[in-house]
């Protein structure tokens, strides 16, 4: 899929580029450009983080990545350009780690491309997530087959459904 961008940047040599995202999926035919842009934030499930590791194993990061891009162009059909970037190392709080960006003719097929390829990242990618505190403790990010023990713990504390991810995807 020549519409297709895929990479993994290591953070100690490069930043995640939203600009270079956008113009790769920029296009006279387009209406549509949608894009998300993750960030460290500095709390999650209650804790203060300092800042976050990511590793993964590149080839297969990328294989994923790439499969990830012929299935959205398989669900919202052609034409389609997206882009699929995430960050691997140390990130500190408010780095980017992540920055998917979708263009299509029109809005709908954006906004569907551009979600797809995100939550398939999240929940499907061989990437691996360590955040460390502002205690010096350090923990491996839970995975999504825990997404649903979560959301029940937390209607039991608080009495609703957060429609996203608490564990931090």
């Amino acid at each position: 899929m020549d519409d297709l961008h895929v990479a993994v940047v290591e953070r100690r040599m490069a930043a995640l580029d939203v600009a270079a995202a956008l113009d790769f999926v920029s296009d006279p035919r387009f209406g549509g450009i949608t894009s998300f842009i993750g960030r460290v934030r500095d709390h999650n499930v209650g804790r203060v983080v300092t800042g976050i590791s990511y590793d993964l194993f590149e080839p297969l990061a990328l294989r994923m990545f790439r499969a990830i891009g012929e299935r959205a162009r398989a669900e919202v059909g052609a034409p389609l350009k997206l882009w699929i970037a995430h960050a691997k190392g140390d990130l500190a709080i408010g780095d980017l780690a992540v920055v998917v960006a979708a263009g299509t003719p029109h809005r709908d097929e954006a906004f569907r491309a551009c979600r797809l390829a995100i939550e398939a990242v999240k929940h499907e990618a061989p990437i691996w997530k360590q955040e460390h505190y502002v205690d010096g403790d350090s923990a491996w990010s839970e995975g999504c087959s825990l997404c649903e023990e979560q959301r029940e713990a937390e209607r039991r504390d608080h009495g609703h459904d957060h429609a996203g991810h608490a564990h931090g995807h």
